[in-house]
């Protein structure tokens, strides 16, 4: 389904990632998990192209593009990968100046042509699964963090993708709103929608993620299902990095 190999990433002399290679099965939901600064978001962008990796290789669905240092991939190999993922970012990134339902059609009349009934009937029934039918007119200013990234859980589902990622789809919001976006991705998890994450929020990854990674220093240290990560680590880095974000969430008042 997914194929990472190899993959290495460097700005300028920084190596953030260092020979990651992972596979993502059909309908499973993988959490990416690590410090700060451990390479995650930029693994999650590799996937979907939104950087290029220096070397290595990302095969989606069965479209791959092979990377090396120097050699330049042509914009239309890019877009043959990238059409296969929709992206959910941490600071919902809507278009102020278009309403809610115009921030989920607006891909795929641009990008996809579909006619405007056409694109408004699956706008609406997104904007219905994520619980915000009753606000597809209203500006994107007039709702909360909570609401906004599930309306950008709309958009980025808009194409059908076949992998929905999510990087830090939680951070942005307090805790009891960061729920109704754990809630929406809990109820795709069910239905079998194909995610990887790069989250801190271990309530969103104990609950919704089969398989868990831990990147630290650009590196996988370690792999596992999600359960056996969060509750007993094998790796030291993978212990020390577990007690701090639950250390963080009994501060917050969350269990897992």
């Amino acid at each position: 389904m997914i194929e990472l190999k190899h993959i290495e990433k460097r700005f300028g002399d920084l190596t953030v990632l260092k020979n990651v290679s992972l596979s993502i099965a059909e309908g499973s939901v993988m959490a990416l998990v690590g410090p700060s600064g451990g390479g995650k978001s930029t693994l999650l962008r590799c996937m979907n192209l939104l950087e290029i990796p220096t070397a290595g290789s990302v095969e989606i669905d069965g479209d791959r593009l092979d990377f090396q240092p120097g050699v330049k991939v042509t914009t239309k190999s890019i877009q043959l990968v990238r059409r296969h993922s929709g992206m959910v970012f941490q600071n919902f990134q809507l278009f102020p100046h278009r309403t809610v339902i115009e921030n989920v059609t607006e891909g795929l009349t641009t990008v996809l042509k579909w006619p405007k009934e056409r694109a408004r009937e699956r706008a609406m029934a997104l904007l219905d699964k994520v619980g915000l039918a009753h606000k597809a007119d209203v500006w994107p200013s007039t709702l909360s963090g909570g609401q906004q990234q599930r309306v950008a859980i709309a958009r980025a589902l808009a194409p059908s993708p076949k992998i929905l990622l999510c990087d830090e789809p939680t951070s942005a919001l307090d805790p009891e709103l960061s729920g109704e976006v754990v809630d929406v991705l809990a109820q795709l998890a069910r239905e079998g929608t194909t995610m990887v994450m790069a989250t801190h929020d271990l309530r969103l990854a104990s609950r919704i993620a089969n398989q868990a990674i831990v990147l630290d220093g650009g590196v996988i240290v370690e792999t596992g299902t999600s359960h056996d990560i969060f509750t007993q680590p094998k790796q030291e880095r993978t212990k020390r990095f577990i007690a701090t974000l639950t250390h963080e969430g009994h501060m917050h008042g969350e269990g897992i």
